[in-house]
């Protein structure tokens, strides 16, 4: 059974929220932050490290008594790609793929991570990339021998970078909805999402979603 380690990326500044830290944000009762790092938990993963950075004494209360690990990214204003070497850096446990989450996927299911961790076992390149109607998504899935080559590379050599440096290892998985793609921004993505869930519409047919 291949062996999955997680690297939750919560780093970020939620400039575009405004004054609100949108990881704080109520999502179905739980505050989104908690809501995916659950996910990660219950996905069974070898080892979950969390990296925290702006508002960090937040996040590591929002993450209380979850099974997981918390660093604190100290340059995280220098952007995601000073997370991923944090987390990366920080794993301790032995694994075979890496799955790098972000932590603003409102949407995100169990199902849909089981749904990577499985394509991947079948997957003919070292990375695995979820899509929705053609529009790259997250979370991303690679093998665990790109860790060193990330750690050792250039500080902007992150999963992104990555992916555009080397097509050529990448494959796409096109999953049933847009999950993977609906990241929480801005107060209007909040307001839509809160519409969204109020509606109890399906993904893909609920106003304005299709």
């Amino acid at each position: 059974m291949t062996a999955v380690s997680a690297i939750l990326l919560a780093a970020g500044e939620s400039r575009r929220m405004g004054a609100v830290n949108k990881l704080a944000l109520p999502v179905r009762g739980r505050p989104l932050l908690r809501r995916t790092a659950e996910l990660l938990v219950q996905a069974d993963m070898r080892e979950v490290v969390a990296v925290v950075g702006h508002e960090h004494q937040t996040a590591r209360e929002l993450l209380q008594g979850l099974p997981l690990r918390i660093v604190h990214n100290e340059v995280y204003r220098e952007g995601q790609m000073s997370s991923v070497h944090c987390g990366m850096a920080a794993l301790q446990q032995a694994c075979d793929t890496l799955l790098v989450c972000l932590a603003d996927l409102p949407l995100l299911e169990l199902e849909d991570i089981e749904r990577l961790t499985a394509a991947f076992a079948d997957c003919p390149t070292s990375i695995l990339v979820p899509t929705y109607r053609g529009e790259r998504g997250n979370p991303i899935l690679l093998a665990y021998a790109h860790r060193q080559q990330i750690l050792a590379g250039e500080r902007n050599l992150g999963c992104k970078r990555l992916i555009e440096k080397n097509p050529e290892l990448v494959t796409g998985v096109e999953m049933d909805t847009d999950h993977v793609v609906f990241d929480l921004d801005t107060p209007d993505a909040y307001i839509q999402l809160q519409l969204r869930l109020a509606g109890g519409a399906d993904p893909q047919t609920a106003a304005g979603f299709g």
